[in-house]
């Protein structure tokens, strides 16, 4: 080791806000003051406060489903009940004649394809109406003339 190059190692004395003295070993010249020490931090004295009480980290196991994390029983109860319906449809449908579906699909069709013809008579038969007066309308001006 080289001599005369390192700095002096001397003790000082820190000051904490709560007034507690400590002597420490350093390099500094100048004393310090702190703001915690080990007499007044909450984790040393034992006043700490837990301020995410399961919050993040519950919600972190729900999402994720840590080790030794169980997830609500509800979620499992509501997904069975949904599984248990679609199977049932899933039967309905297989057991369903084809004839039954074809048949009460063409009557589906059959009645919308009238529905259909209706609206387009109906708009024949108002659009006939307008030329009609329109015509009429037209052959009084002319008349007029």
């Amino acid at each position: 080791m080289k001599t005369d190059i390192h700095p002096n190692y001397q003790e000082i004395t820190t000051t904490c806000s709560c007034g507690n003295v400590l002597p420490v070993m350093s390099t500094m010249k100048d004393n310090l003051t702190l703001d915690v020490c080990a007499k007044c931090h909450p984790f040393y004295t034992g006043k700490q406060k837990m301020l995410d009480s399961g919050g993040r980290v519950k919600k972190f196991q729900d999402r994720f489903g840590a080790s030794g994390a169980s997830k609500p029983a509800a979620k499992k109860a509501e997904a069975k009940v949904e599984e248990t319906a679609v199977e049932e449809m899933v039967e309905e449908v297989v057991e369903t004649p084809v004839e039954e579906v074809v048949e009460k699909n063409s009557a589906e069709v059959s009645d919308v394809e009238e529905a259909v013809e209706e609206a387009n008579e109906e708009e024949v038969s108002e659009d006939n109406a307008e030329v009609e007066t329109t015509v009429e309308s037209d052959s009084e001006s002319k008349e007029d003339k």
